[in-house]
């Protein structure tokens, strides 16, 4: 296949194709690993959660059940694609997994699953792991800002642009030509899916959403090696992602700084374990209760000044029905930041429908704030109004939640993250997730990419 085949290839098939680990400055090799620990977190917490559990048996149930990649967690190997599909939907599913805010893109899950499966299979090294997932968060993140706020609106841009992202990651690792990466990419961009109607009714589909991008990316990696064609303009074509997904696209989005600007060191860490959206309201409630040395009792209203986007995600989910749906429920994640400090993963299982939490949720409401509807996505400002019991109204702000890259996680932190995680998902018992943990912060120096649990 030829770069004729598809005219002169899109600057960031280009960028993906020949991206070598070092070409990455070396503070972004850092941020890598970092990200890379983080994920590895979020699979150990939710292998064992229902839904993933059911992908998880499908996934075996279709693949080789001896195959060469990692079923995190189930101590069996499969084909890549299976493989790649089970570990994507366990990362997604506790809500601990990174995003990208300018983007709204969750890139670990459907970048890391999919890289690891093939790294495996090939037998790569951990650098050249590495660099195919900062190919992979490169162009997912670049497509997320491309589609933009309309987008989001209708569509979860982790499933849409994530099969970009993956796409990327798998055809970096496969050695694809720029060429085959641009026919890689118009297999993936045709087969993006996943909207949000799932939240309304506390579906299972997030997971899935993960599972699918991933397994779809790398099938339109591995078909662009043997040759198989995809569309020649997948982003901006008359019937292409753009004209069928946004309102708004900006088409500069894709190539923006590529090479100099890295969008993956600008990734962000979740500390709580709720949906995004939430976490600059729930910092600002904390930053107010401290300053004022207020408990939840004190507490007669509490009013978050959100951008559309949260309204848009959080808004239909006004009685959650189960864990998951709590998650985005503004009210319920502010009540238990109130009540613990903090939304922490056990938190969302043993309290979230107390009656003690369901009081203070019905104390919380968003509206929208001109001011930080216009910094969004580039910046999640966090804005509340409290009103006290007493008549006092009070006042919170952050501008960058905990997490954030100028407020980011410690490598301790990090670690005490991941650790936690695996404690509370219990498939790999305490001694094996340290092990794995503590040599993954060397992974750049691996020779070869072997299972992450021995």
């Amino acid at each position: 296949m030829t770069d004729e085949s598809v005219g002169s290839p899109h600057p960031l098939a280009r960028f993906a194709a020949t991206l070598a680990w070092g070409d990455v400055p070396a503070a972004v090799q850092r941020r890598a690993v970092d990200l890379c620990v983080d994920w590895f977190g979020s699979v150990l917490a939710g292998v064992h959660a229902r839904p993933v559990a059911v992908l998880a048996r499908f996934a075996l149930a279709q693949g080789p059940g001896d195959g060469p990649s990692e079923v995190i967690g189930h101590g069996v190997g499969s084909s890549p694609m299976m493989a790649a599909l089970a570990n994507a939907a366990a990362c997604h599913v506790a809500e601990q997994d990174d995003v990208h805010n300018g983007a709204v893109f969750h890139p670990a899950a459907v970048v890391f699953a999919p890289a690891l499966a093939v790294a495996q299979q090939r037998g790569a090294s951990g650098a050249e792991w590495l660099a195919a997932c900062v190919a992979g968060y490169e162009v997912g993140i670049r497509v997320g800002e491309f589609l933009g706020r309309s987008h989001y609106k209708v569509f979860h841009t982790t499933a849409t642009a994530g099969t970009l992202a993956a796409a990327a990651a798998v055809g970096r690792l496969l050695g694809l030509s720029p060429a085959q990466m641009q026919h890689a990419f118009g297999s993936a961009g045709t087969q993006s899916a996943g909207l949000w109607e799932f939240l309304r009714t506390g579906a299972d589909s997030k997971p899935l959403h993960t599972a699918h991008a991933s397994a779809a990316g790398l099938m339109g990696a591995y078909l662009a090696q043997d040759g198989f064609t995809g569309a020649r303009d997948i982003f901006t074509g008359p019937q292409g992602m753009a004209a069928g997904m946004s309102r708004d696209a900006d088409p500069a989005r894709l190539t923006d700084g590529l090479g100099e600007r890295w969008a993956t060191a600008e990734t962000s860490f979740k500390w709580h374990a709720s949906c995004r959206h939430t976490h600059p309201a729930a910092d600002a409630l904390l930053q107010v209760m401290q300053a004022h040395a207020l408990a939840p009792a004190d507490l007669a209203e509490v009013v978050c000044h959100v951008h559309q986007g949260a309204l848009d995600v959080l808004g239909p989910v006004v009685a959650p029905a189960t864990v998951h749906q709590s998650k985005f429920s503004m009210g319920t994640v502010l009540a238990l930041v109130a009540r613990c400090g903090h939304a922490g993963l056990a938190r969302f299982d043993t309290d979230w429908r107390a009656p003690e939490t369901v009081a203070l949720r019905e104390r919380v409401r968003m509206v929208l704030d001109a001011e930080v509807d216009s910094a969004y996505p580039r910046r999640w400002i966090g804005k509340v109004t409290v009103r006290t019991v007493d008549g006092r109204t009070l006042h919170g702000r952050v501008d960058e939640p905990k997490g954030d890259p100028g407020n980011t996680l410690t490598r301790d932190e990090l670690t005490a993250k991941a650790l936690h995680l695996a404690a509370y998902g219990g498939a790999v018992d305490a001694a094996r997730a340290r092990a794995a943990i503590d040599r993954l912060w060397g992974v750049a120096d691996w020779p070869r990419v072997e299972w992450l649990v021995r």
